[in-house]
């Protein structure tokens, strides 16, 4: 089938945080936004097909996920990542922070430390220090254009600081990462090693670049799956974010009932019913617009790669290897990132994340969303390019 990514659909006055919320978060009107992580793109046709088929029925009554839901959600983690997981590891919630927040609560006590690596999506140290214990940071090492892993770092941080739990952002967001089998290995062996449990942030798995291939951590070895909450979301790879459901596995039974008794402490029982019918039809039906999304996407990205070859050489784009998220270098503008920010709202009028927002590394970044119709992207891009000539180029 013939999907159209580049139709140009109006989200203004809808209610999109990406779009009419500009003033209360401390921005101008009318700015170009490539910042938070949801796409422009409509949903697949299967979904609003059931969405609508639901609505029509008139009843949104208190819903659980049924056993056909189970089937559709082992068939997908199977035949995308080769992953067997068994439907009674799941506890469904209203989002992958919120599942991430009750396995720290759960998996750790306060004044524990929790190793996350920087750069990295910044809900993970809110998460932590708001359940009151203490971020530890192994910082991503950025070398010729691309990052790696500390591992002495890694380990040195764990076994000096404390660490219960380590988690990995998997694909990683922002750097876009798709880590190796080599080292989620040598990452498992090392909290294995000191007995740190392991929050798996993947919520970016079915977003990746040609040439590479997610690994699920839990589904390595044996041993990893006992020690690893995985969190997963059909929001990222179907734009769904707004009917918050995730799908949270946790093979250890233990630690799945210390889980679901602390969901339930803070007042979370049944799932939204438009969440469980948009999850269900998106993995039962929606396998083909998924894959034209990913080679869309990586035509987004050759898209970027050649316009900033010749229009703006001076940003260097970090190569992702997953995630619709761009991760650009524009250290060698020679600009604090107070004074590049600046620039991108007031004279090339985007809204964009600040690289500094993600933490330790972070300073001189810039991360964009890639994940609209190509025409808006180059807009962006020219609107940049345009401001960064006038201002300092």
């Amino acid at each position: 089938m013939n999907y159209n990514f580049d139709e140009i659909v109006d989200r203004r006055n809808t209610d999109a945080l990406k779009y009419d919320f500009a003033a209360k978060r401390g921005r101008p009107d009318g700015l170009l936004p490539l910042w938070v992580a949801d796409m422009d793109f409509r949903t697949p046709q299967c979904v609003i097909d059931a969405l609508v088929e639901k609505s029509r029925h008139g009843i949104f009554g208190y819903t659980e996920s049924r056993e056909d839901f189970d089937r559709v959600l082992e068939d997908w983690f199977l035949s995308r990542f080769q992953w067997k997981m068994q439907s009674e590891w799941n506890i469904q919630t209203v989002g992958v922070v919120f599942s991430i927040c009750s396995a720290i609560r759960v998996l750790s006590e306060p004044g524990d430390g929790v190793l996350i690596q920087q750069p990295v999506y910044y809900p993970f140290p809110e998460a932590i220090a708001e359940n009151g214990r203490r971020v530890v940071v192994n910082r991503l090492v950025y070398e010729n254009g691309t990052y790696k892993i500390d591992f002495d770092d890694f380990e040195q941080k764990i076994r000096e600081e404390g660490v219960k739990i380590f988690i990995l952002c998997s694909p990683h967001n922002p750097v876009g990462r798709v880590w190796t089998r080599e080292e989620l290995e040598r990452m498992g062996g090392i909290c294995m090693r000191y007995d740190v449990n392991v929050i798996s942030d993947e919520i970016h798995a079915d977003i990746v670049m040609p040439g590479h291939k997610h690994l699920v951590f839990a589904g390595l070895k044996p041993e990893f799956e006992n020690i690893t909450v995985t969190c997963t979301a059909p929001s990222k790879s179907f734009n769904l974010p707004g009917l918050q459901l995730a799908n949270t596995f946790v093979a250890n039974p233990e630690m799945r009932a210390a889980i679901r008794k602390d969901v339930n402490r803070v007042g979370y029982s049944q799932i939204n019913v438009m969440g469980l019918v948009a999850c269900r039809a998106a993995y039962a039906h929606g396998a083909q617009w998924l894959d034209a999304l990913n080679a869309y996407l990586a035509e987004n990205l050759a898209f970027v790669r050649d316009f900033l070859w010749r229009e703006l050489p001076e940003i260097k784009l970090v190569e992702p290897q997953g995630t619709y998220l761009l991760w650009l270098d524009c250290s060698a503008l020679g600009l604090s990132q107070t004074q590049l920010n600046t620039l991108i709202v007031n004279k090339a009028r985007l809204w964009l994340d600040s690289g500094r927002m993600f933490g330790e590394g972070g300073e001189g970044f810039q991360r964009v969303n890639m994940a609209c119709p190509r025409p808006l992207l180059e807009q962006a891009l020219s609107q940049l390019r345009d401001a960064l000539r006038e201002s300092i180029l």
